[in-house]
Formats: structure tokens, sequence, C-alpha cells
């Protein structure tokens, strides 16, 4: 990493100021170079400190600008880091990355920036992703997630289920040592003992990635019922704004709208569907068989139903449709008098009676959603972590291999093969917080970061 690297760390586009961030062994003097003060040269200024000046090359001057200087170790790449503020907007800031790769450093990769700072020992690689999930969290409990494991919450505790296998591993290779010797019954019996802990422990953490999952891509939720029931109405209830067109006459909606609404934390993707009936013409005919597909396909429903008409045949064959999905029931127009008779079958402690029009309801119709999401999902509540799928993986696996070792240590199996198989399920430990994680794993997740993160 002796090379230094250059990226425009702020989105493209007009704004009040874009930033060019310059990491390595050159940075102070790539900035020498460009950068013109009555302070001096950037490389004698004082470390995290913020400069006022001009940039350019050949007298010809870029922007005015203001350069922060920050020294190694005490950067975010644990390298010599220049990060120059210049006007917002496309030009200034391409010219002035551009000038920086002619003095010496070259176009960041996607991610380099956090991929030396893992490498430079700054964080772990648990920590890493989080600065990923932070940029991309669309809720604050997604938000507070990641900025825990940005903390390093996630990485104690994975630390530890580390440490625990990494004293259970020096137990059996120490009577490695001596061949002759067997390993005494009690002294068996408190590694087992001990190896269970471990197992559960990881199990434990484990069990936070239904959540995990949940805040990061989120929930989709479709909202359905017969046509002219208020599901535009719900819907835009729900996401507090005119998103969907509402009319009093019926089949208004053609086809799917999609929006992401931050229903208690949780991102949720509602989804308003054509009313489902049997279509009049060849353009509502597609909305229905949309609403259908969208159904099949969502982890959750509202089925909306309207308080001032009686249940009908339609209302039925909904309901059989959405019998196989985890579903609330809504029944909305409470504001106006009641006609409808729900089957006793679709009365239940999910059923919410709503007014869109006036907001009654709509409250602890989101409590509903929010329990609804939650249900079986409660891991991460106890541990305050949420892992990632590439987290999930190490984890299974490493319980996989250490479910080997119980068994094999049971059946009294040689202390050989007990430690090849401990030190397979301490490995996979290893790949979450990057202390055994191969090139392929590294260069995978630095991929998905943007350049200049």
């Amino acid at each position: 990493m002796e090379d230094t690297i250059a990226a425009i760390s702020t989105p493209i586009g007009e704004g009040g100021i874009a930033i060019v961030r310059v990491s390595g062994a050159r940075a102070f003097a790539v900035a020498d170079a460009l950068f013109n003060s009555r302070q001096g040269p950037p490389s004698q200024f004082a470390s995290h400190t913020i400069h006022f000046g001009t940039i350019g090359s050949n007298g010809e001057t870029a922007d005015q600008v203001m350069l922060s200087v920050m020294r190694a170790p005490r950067t975010y790449t644990a390298e010599d880091v220049v990060e120059i503020n210049c006007h917002g907007g496309l030009l200034p800031a391409k010219k002035i990355l551009s000038l920086c790769l002619q003095h010496g450093a070259r176009l960041a990769e996607p991610g380099e920036f956090t991929k030396r700072a893992f490498l430079n020992g700054r964080m772990d690689l648990i920590q890493a992703e989080a600065v990923m999930d932070l940029i991309h969290a669309r809720t604050e409990r997604a938000q507070s997630a990641a900025i825990h494991a940005l903390q390093g919450h996630l990485s104690t505790k994975v630390n530890e289920a580390r440490d625990r296998l990494v004293t259970i591993l020096a137990h059996i290779e120490a009577h490695l040592d001596f061949p002759d010797e067997d390993i005494a019954p009690n002294t068996r019996e408190k590694l087992l003992h001990d190896l269970q802990s471990a197992m559960d422990f990881l199990k434990s953490i484990l069990a936070t990635a239904s959540e995990g999952q949940i805040l990061r891509a989120g929930v989709s939720l479709a909202i359905v019922g017969r046509p002219n029931v208020g599901k535009s109405s719900v819907m835009n209830a729900l996401l507090g704004q005119e998103r969907s067109i509402v009319t009093p006459i019926p089949g208004t909606t053609r086809d799917t709208i999609e929006e992401l609404a931050n229903i208690r934390g949780i991102p949720v993707r509602l989804s308003d569907t054509a009313g489902i009936r049997n279509a009049r013409g060849a353009v509502e005919k597609l909305g229905v068989g949309r609403s259908r597909n969208t159904l099949q396909h969502s982890d959750l429903a509202l089925h909306i139903f309207d308080y001032s008409r009686p249940f009908s045949d339609a209302d039925r064959e909904l309901a059989n449709l959405c019998d196989s999905r985890r579903t609330i029931t809504v029944c909305n127009k409470v504001d106006l008098p009641r006609r409808i008779k729900l089957p006793r079958e679709l009365e239940s402690d999910t059923t919410v009676e709503v007014s869109a029009l006036t907001g009654t309801g709509i409250e602890e119709l989101k409590d509903r959603i929010e329990t609804l999401v939650w249900n079986g999902c409660g891991g991460s509540m106890h541990l305050g972590v949420a892992i990632n799928e590439r987290h999930a993986d190490a984890l299974r696996r490493s319980i996989n291999s250490l479910t080997e070792v119980v068994d094999q240590m049971k059946a009294n199996s040689s202390l050989e093969v007990l430690a090849q198989q401990l030190r397979a399920g301490l490995d996979a430990v290893g790949e979450i917080v990057g202390k055994t994680a191969t090139d392929d794993i590294l260069e995978k997740i630095f991929s998905t970061f943007c350049i200049g993160k």
C-alpha cells in the first residue's frame, strides 16, 4: 500500500461543497504541489488542522478551497490523509481530482479507503461492513444497528466466542503433546460443557440474522382488497403523504404502486395493488394479474375491507388468496355507518378498524405491522446486534464443525481429529471479523462500496 490514492468522496452533482480525499505516503507531497496559501505548504501544517487557500497548477487556479491535514495514524485509513473541500458542482471536484492524479496519486478503487482502514488495523471487517450499512440505512432503527456495529458491539460478541474456542483448542493441543496420556474423564466433561456453551453462544448470535435482514433489506407488504375499499387511502395514511391517486370511482388504481415507508423504524415496501375483481377491459385485467403476483411474492399483506359495505363472495375469494400469507385484516371507513359483518374466521386479534380519511386507527395499524414483522425475530433484542448473511453463513459453518467435534469427542475419537474440526470452526468465526478472511472475501465485500469510501 505504498501508492497514494485519491477520489471524490461526496455525491456527484450540484451542492454546497464537494470533498476530494487523498490518502497514502505521498498525500502531503500531492497537496504541496497543488495548494497555495500564505501559511506555507501543507506538509508543514500541524495535524488535524484546516486551512484556506487555492488549488491549482502551472499558474492556473482551479478553485478556492479549505484543505484539511491529518497525519497517520490518527486518520480514517491510518495513513496520511488530505481532504480538499471545494465548491460543490461537477467541474470543481473533477478538476481537483484530475490534478491530484497528475501529481502522484492514482484513482481509488471502490471501498479502498475503508479497505485500507481494515488492513491497517483501524477497524475489523464487521466495522467495515457497518460503514456501508450506515450509508444505506433507511430508518433510524437500521441506522442505530449500524452504529452499534461500527462501535464494535458485534465484534466484541464474535471475539468473545472466538476466544472461548481458542481456549478449548489450546487444552486439546496441550494433550497432543503427550500422546500416551488420554484426556481424563472429568477434563473431557469440562471440554464438552465448554464446547456446548460456545455453540449456544454462537447460536444466540445467529438468531439475529432475520432481524439483520429486515433492517437492511426491509419487508414487502401488499395492500389488497376489492375495488374502492380504500387501499390507496390506507397506503397514503401509512406514508403520511399523497402517493396514490384517490377517487370514488372503482378501479382507479390500474397498476401496482410501490413506495418505501418507515414504520416504527422498519423499512417497509408498500405495494398498492389494483382492486381484485373480474376485470373489465384489458388494462384492468393486467392490473389484477399484477396484484395477484404482488400478493404471492410479498412477505406480509393488508387485506382491506369496506366497513360500510356488506361482506361479499369477492371478499371471501380474496381472503382465501391471503390465507397462506401473514395477513392483517383492516376494516377501513369506520367514519361511515357499519354494514360489514366479517366471518368468524376473519375476526381476530389482528383485525384493525381504521379510517384512512380521519386517521383513526392508523397508529394501531402501524403497531400491528411492527408486531407481525418482528414475530420470531427477537434475537438481537437481547444482544444488541444484527448480523448479515455473510456472518450467518460463517456461523452456520462453525456450528456444524463444533457439532462434529462434540460427536467425535463423545465417540472418543483421536485428539488430532478433534483439533482439526475445532480449527475449522474457529477459522469460520475468524472470517467474520477478518482474522481468517481470504482475499476473495475481502474483494467481494469492498467491491460493493462506492468509490471514495
